[in-house]
């Protein structure tokens, strides 16, 4: 897999299509840039979309974590995406997130708002951070040494795939009938959690909390002014609604969409759904 040089890192990246206009997609949390693998090749033409790994993540460099994880705050995340770009000479584009890949593109808008256009935002942890205590940082913990306790937790974020009863505590989830193609993704994404770095696992909620703590960027939500259509799975567990709200009142020209039916994890559990959102929101856009 290629990867490309940000700053004292290589990141694992990825593109699909060919076109004039161009799409970031930046993943969330314990994540990879291979969420939009089933969806890409049903995006339209005239899109190229390219997919960059976090640091700690993928195929990307692992650095060894600090003691206070200050090498993998939301900053540093964004700071890693821009330095990518410039090495891979993509001057403008427009961004697609995922999860926690939403606060990290609200740092780069802030700190370069004339390189990107729209914003494709799903299940979006927003400016706002998130706020975890203790034992949900030592749930984290615990997930680092046990495959099984990982899938269980991991499976919530794709609630949809997953026959409800068997998502009850000390239960083994299990597929709903169909989606092999999908359902060997979720068995690939979850060994890939296993290959993320420290600094991915406990340096995330760590610096969420920070940043919701900080309240650094909620008195900046005015200043994004770029047009964002925001998704949230109805059955989604992880991203509060109210923080959704928040931001699309504090934005310019932010749209939230509630989709019914799914969970945090529309790329990963409906591939086709998520391409047309994908599609209506960038095809056919100039250059």
């Amino acid at each position: 897999m290629p990867r490309v040089q940000a700053g004292e890192v290589q990141l694992g990246w990825r593109e699909w299509g060919r076109g004039d206009v161009t799409v970031l997609f930046i993943h969330g949390n314990l994540a990879s840039k291979d969420w939009i693998e089933l969806a890409a090749p049903l995006f339209p033409s005239g899109l190229r979309v390219i997919g960059i790994d976090w640091r700690g993540c993928g195929d990307s460099d692992r650095p060894k974590p600090t003691v206070d994880y200050t090498n993998y705050t939301m900053q540093q995340h964004a700071q890693d995406m821009l330095a990518a770009l410039d090495t891979l000479d993509i001057n403008y584009c427009h961004l697609a997130t995922h999860s926690t890949g939403g606060i990290i593109a609200a740092r780069m808008l802030l700190m370069q708002p004339r390189r990107f256009g729209r914003v494709f935002a799903l299940d979006p942890v927003t400016p706002l951070g998130m706020a975890f205590n203790t034992d949900q940082i030592g749930l984290f913990r615990a997930m680092m040494a046990s495959k099984e306790l990982t899938r269980s937790v991991m499976a919530t974020a794709a609630s949809s795939l997953f026959v409800p009863e068997s998502m009850a505590p000390n239960k083994v989830p299990q597929f709903r009938p169909g989606g092999a193609d999908i359902q060997a993704l979720f068995d690939r994404i979850i060994e890939q959690t296993f290959g993320v770095s420290e600094g991915i696992w406990i340096g995330t909620p760590v610096n969420l909390t920070r940043e919701r703590d900080s309240r650094e960027l909620e008195s900046r939500m005015p200043e994004i002014g770029h047009s964002h259509l925001v998704l949230w799975g109805e059955w989604d567990g992880w991203i509060p609604p109210a923080d959704l709200h928040m931001m699309a009142a504090a934005m310019p020209d932010c749209r939230l969409v509630v989709v019914p039916g799914i969970g945090h994890s529309m790329n990963l559990e409906m591939p086709a759904l998520y391409a047309g959102y994908f599609g209506a929101w960038f095809g056919g856009l100039a250059a």
